[in-house]
């Protein structure tokens, strides 16, 4: 992983659009601070598109998607995706405009999932000892979450036998820096990339890719960070680095939400 400082200005120059995670990359302390949210608006107001992609539930996500100056945001790994605007295809700038639920998987696949992962998340329970759900879970429709570092703490034996009982079951599991995910489907944090790039721009992601940057901080960030030319790691990534079979290009200096400050005025410098 380079500093941040050794990003050519001729590549970030051509950046069109920021992927970012939301925990612990633009939250701090698990609140987003005004300054990271200034960013995000400083960004967009330089005429570049922002989307945060999260492992958070669609529940969770609706006030931020209301009110934060993003053009979506895509929670529960790729799954969904708020919109606002009117068919929730075009971003709005206008607060008071409708926001739209936008899904992968149709309402009876949905439905039929939602049953079958609530059965593993009891297992996941009764098998691993001190396993809690998440606290945002009313929120979730198409994941399962168990916390491992927000609320609860599970030791690493425990996390790894949880992703096994969710993998034994057929879902696919990821660790991020606070839950341990699950859900029934292919899609990811990369498939819901090029999807809602493809539904709110009709663009290809791979197709342009050079083009995007994707910042994030935990080991359910690999597929992005193995995926995007430009990808950068706010510095408490170091905790996972012994875990992280694909790094991100790049580290900042600051931690989280500061972390996150660093690359918007790494960006915004070649804007002015």
């Amino acid at each position: 992983m380079l500093p941040l400082s050794h990003w050519p200005e001729a590549d970030r120059r051509r950046i069109i659009g920021v992927f970012t995670d939301i925990d612990d990359t633009l939250s701090t302390d698990g609140v987003v601070p005004p300054a990271t949210v200034q960013a995000l608006a400083d960004l967009k107001a330089a005429g570049l598109h922002v989307i945060p992609i999260t492992g958070r539930p669609v529940g969770w996500s609706e006030p931020f998607a209301r009110t934060w100056p993003v053009d979506a945001i895509v929670p529960e790994n790729g799954a969904v995706a708020l919109v606002r605007g009117k068919n929730g295809l075009q971003p709005a700038p206008v607060l008071a405009d409708p926001l739209s639920k936008l899904y992968q998987q149709d309402a009876a696949t949905r439905a039929a999932n939602f049953t079958r992962m609530q059965r593993v998340a009891q297992r996941v329970l009764r098998e691993v000892p001190g396993a809690r759900l998440a606290q945002d879970s009313p929120g979730r429709e198409t994941d399962i979450a168990i916390d491992h570092s927000e609320f609860a703490h599970l030791p690493p034996d425990a996390i790894a036998q949880a992703v096994r009982i969710m993998q034994a079951e057929g879902m696919t599991a990821t660790v991020s820096s606070i839950h341990i995910n699950g859900w029934y489907g292919d899609h990811n944090k990369l498939d819901g990339a090029r999807w809602i790039l493809r539904v709110l721009l009709g663009r290809e992601l791979d197709a342009e890719v050079h083009r995007w940057v994707y910042v994030g901080d935990s080991t359910n960030d690999q597929l992005m960070f193995g995926h995007f030319a430009h990808s950068v790691g706010v510095a408490n990534i170091r905790r996972f680095e012994a875990e992280l079979a694909h790094k991100p290009r790049y580290i900042t200096r600051g931690e989280r939400g500061a972390g996150f400050i660093e690359v918007a005025d790494a960006l915004l410098a070649t804007r002015s």
